[in-house]
C-alpha cells in the first residue's frame, strides 16, 4: 500500500498547555483511522495539523505529491447567500451532476429533504452541516477527514454514510481519518484506532470494539494504576462481547482471549435485581397510553397508541426527524394532552428528562460546582454502595480543581455531565433521555452508561447514537407512520422496515426528484465485490483454517510455556534472557502470520 501523507516529531503548545510531544504518524492508502481520546486532548487539532490548515511548533508534516486531501472540520461555514445546489455541485452543468452515480447517492443520502434552491443562510444549523458534507463527498479524494461527521445525522444517515465510506474506495485505496464519538460508527468503518491522550498518540488496530480489547489488556499488563477506568472499561468488554451479536464475527482465537478476559466480569445490568427495585419504588403502575393519538388541526401526528409502560422497562425509541417522537415523549411526560384515547400516570411517578437545552443548570450558570452540590444533602446508591455527589462527580470524570469552576464556564461535556447528575440527585423514578450523547466523549459516555446500569428506575430514551441505545436499553419501539412499533429485532429490523417504506430514502423536494430521475431511487452504495470458489476449494480452505486453529492453540501454550521461562531465568544473566526473548517473539511472529492467514480465509468463505 502506497505512502500517502507522513507527520514526523509533530510538537504542538498552547499559552496553557502542550497539546502534542514528538507525535509520528503515516497514513497510507487503504488506511481506515478512527481518533479517539477525551473531549480537549487534541483529537480536532491533530485532524488540522494532517489537513495544512495549522502548523505545528516543530516537526512537519509530508504529503505525496499529487495527494488530494478533503476536510470536513466542525468551524467550516458555508456562504449563506448560496443556494443549497450552488453549495453542493457548484456550477456543475446539471446533466453533468445529475448522471453522476456518486453524486446522485450522497444527494439523495443526504440532502434529499430539503430544497434545492433554497438558501443555505435560511436552514438550521444541522442542515447546513449536512450541506457541507455533501459537498465534500461528491468529489474525488485521496485522504477524506471527517471531524464529527454523523452530528445531526440520524440512525439512517449514519448507516448510509457508513455504507457510502465502505464503498467508496476500492479495498487498498483512498484514506479515511475520521474523529467521531458514535462508536457503531467506529466500528463500521474503521480498521485501525488512534488513541489521542496525555500529549501522545498510541495506535490500535481494528475498529472500537478491538480497541477496548487491546486497551483492557494492556492497561491489565502493565499494572496502570487507574483502577476505576481499567473496570470501566472491562464492563464495556462485557458489553462487546455479550451484549451484541453483530459483534460476534472475530476470530475463534480471539474470542476465546475476550472471554478469558471477562471470565469474572458480572453481566452489565442485574436486570432481575433492578426490575425488583424499580416496583419498590414505582408500584404497578408508571405510564399507561391507551389509544392515545395527537392531532394539529387535520395533521395527525400519533394515532391509536397503546403502550403500558413498566416499571424497571429500559426502552429506546426510533423515528426519523419529525417522526413524532418528541410528542409521543410530551405525552409520557404530561406536557401534553391527547387529542384522542387518554394518558394514565401513576400515583407514584415522578418523571424528569434530560433535555438537550441544559434547563437544569439555566439558575446555577455563575455559582461554582461545588456550591451547586453544597445544597444538596442526598446520597445516591450505585452498584448497592451509597455514593456521594462529590463521589458522582468524580465517577463522571470531574476533577478536584473543576470543582471550583463556575458553571458558566465548563465545557459542553461537562455540562451535559453535571446536567444528569442534577436530575439523578433529584430521585426520579421515570427519566427520560432526549438525545444525551451530545458534547460527550467516549469515556465519558463509557461513564454514563455505567452510572444508569444500576439505576434502578424506567428509562426512555430517543437517541440516534445506536451503540448507545443498544447498550443502555433492553428494546427498542419505533415511531412510523403516526404507530408505535415494537422491534423484536432492535435497530436492524427498524432499518428493514425503513427501507420498505415508498420515498424512505428521498423528499419530495424538486432535488429528490432529480437525483433519483435516472435510477427512481437515490443510488444504492455499490456492493462489494465477490469471490467465486467451487466446492473442492472451499474444503481445502475450511481444512487449511482448522489446522491453523490447531496450530495457534499449540502456540498459545509455547508462548505460555516462554513467559514462564523468561520469569524463572536469572535476570543477571543477559545472554540467556535475550535467547529465550528471542524464541518467544519467533513464537509470536508466527501466531500473527496464522492469525492473518485465518483472517483472509475468512473473507474468501464469507464472500
Amino acid at each position: 500500500m502506497a505512502h500517502l501523507l507522513g507527520a514526523e516529531h509533530l510538537h504542538l503548545e498552547f499559552p496553557t498547555k502542550v497539546v502534542f510531544d514528538d507525535v509520528t504518524i503515516g497514513i497510507a492508502e487503504g488506511d481506515r483511522i478512527g481518533i479517539v481520546g477525551r473531549n480537549g486532548d487534541g483529537k480536532s487539532t491533530l485532524m488540522k495539523l494532517i489537513a495544512g490548515r495549522m502548523q505545528p511548533d516543530d516537526g512537519q508534516v509530508t504529503v505525496r505529491r499529487g495527494t488530494t486531501i478533503g476536510m470536513l472540520d466542525q468551524a467550516d461555514t458555508l456562504d449563506p447567500d448560496l443556494t443549497v445546489g450552488a453549495a453542493i455541485v457548484g456550477d456543475r452543468p446539471e446533466h453533468e451532476w445529475a448522471g453522476d452515480p456518486r453524486i446522485r447517492d450522497v444527494i439523495g443520502g443526504l440532502v434529499a429533504d430539503l430544497p434545492w434552491d433554497a438558501r443555505v443562510g435560511d436552514l438550521s444549523g444541522g442542515q447546513q452541516r449536512r450541506v457541507a458534507l455533501a459537498a465534500l463527498l461528491i468529489d474525488d479524494w485521496d485522504i477524506v477527514l471527517l471531524d464529527e461527521p454523523t452530528n445531526h445525522l440520524d440512525i439512517e444517515g449514519v448507516h448510509w454514510l457508513a455504507d457510502h465510506l465502505n464503498a467508496r474506495w476500492g479495498k487498498n485505496d483512498g484514506a479515511l481519518v475520521v474523529v467521531t464519538h458514535d462508536r457503531w460508527f467506529l466500528d463500521a468503518v474503521c480498521t485501525a484506532t488512534w488513541e489521542v491522550h496525555d500529549r501522545i498518540l498510541e495506535p490500535f488496530e481494528g475498529g472500537y470494539a478491538a480497541y477496548v480489547l487491546q486497551r483492557v489488556e494492556r492497561d491489565r499488563q502493565a499494572a496502570v494504576v487507574e483502577q476505576k477506568r481499567q473496570n470501566l472499561m472491562r464492563k464495556e468488554l462485557a458489553w462487546l462481547r455479550r451484549g451484541a451479536p453483530a459483534r460476534t464475527a472475530k476470530p475463534k482465537f480471539r474470542i476465546e482471549a475476550a472471554n478469558q478476559l471477562i471470565a469474572n466480569e458480572p453481566p452489565v445490568r442485574n436486570a432481575i435485581e433492578l426490575q425488583r427495585m424499580a416496583v419498590a419504588r414505582l408500584g404497578k403502575d408508571v405510564v399507561d397510553l391507551e389509544g392515545a393519538g395527537v392531532s394539529y388541526g387535520e395533521r395527525e401526528v400519533l394515532s391509536g397508541v397503546t403502550w403500558r409502560i413498566a416499571p424497571g422497562e429500559r426502552t429506546g425509541i426510533l423515528g426519523v426527524n419529525g417522526a413524532g417522537k418528541s410528542t409521543l415523549l410530551r405525552l409520557i411526560a404530561g406536557e401534553q394532552e391527547p387529542t384522542a384515547g387518554r394518558v394514565k400516570h401513576g400515583k407514584t411517578v415522578r418523571i424528569a428528562q434530560l433535555t438537550q437545552q441544559l434547563d437544569e443548570l439555566a439558575e446555577h450558570l455563575d455559582e461554582k460546582v461545588f456550591e451547586v452540590f453544597a445544597r444538596i444533602k442526598r446520597t445516591y446508591v450505585a452498584d448497592g454502595s451509597e455514593m456521594t455527589p462529590s463521589q458522582l462527580l468524580e465517577q463522571l470524570g470531574f476533577t478536584s480543581a473543576q470543582l471550583q469552576t463556575p458553571v458558566k464556564d465548563l465545557s459542553g461535556g461537562q455540562k451535559r455531565r453535571l446536567q444528569l447528575l442534577l436530575i439523578l440527585l433529584d430521585e426520579p423514578n421515570v427519566l427520560i433521555l432526549d438525545e444525551p450523547t451530545n458534547d460527550l466523549d467516549t469515556d465519558m459516555l463509557a461513564a454514563m452508561e455505567d452510572l444508569l446500569d444500576s439505576w434502578p428506575g424506567t428509562l426512555l430514551v430517543v437517541s440516534h447514537d445506536r451503540y448507545l441505545l443498544e447498550r443502555i436499553t433492553d428494546q427498542q419501539y419505533a415511531v412510523l407512520d403516526g404507530k408505535l412499533r415494537h422491534l423484536p429485532g432492535g435497530v436492524d429490523e427498524y432499518l428493514a422496515l425503513r427501507r420498505q417504506q415508498p420515498d424512505a430514502q428521498r423528499g419530495s423536494s424538486p432535488m429528490a426528484a432529480v437525483a433519483a430521475a435516472t435510477t427512481g431511487t437515490a443510488a444504492p452504495a455499490a456492493p462489494a465485490a465477490t469471490t467465486t470458489i467451487s466446492g473442492a476449494e472451499r474444503r481445502n480452505l475450511e481444512k487449511e483454517m482448522q489446522s491453523i486453529e490447531r496450530r495457534l492453540g499449540r502456540l498459545r501454550n509455547e508462548l505460555a510455556a516462554a513467559d514462564a521461562k523468561l520469569a524463572a531465568a536469572d535476570q543477571s544473566d543477559f545472554a540467556a534472557l535475550a535467547a529465550l526473548g528471542e524464541a518467544r517473539q519467533a513464537h509470536a511472529d508466527e501466531a500473527d502470520e496464522l492469525e492473518l492467514r485465518w483472517l483472509e480465509i475468512g473473507e474468501v468463505l464469507e464472500g
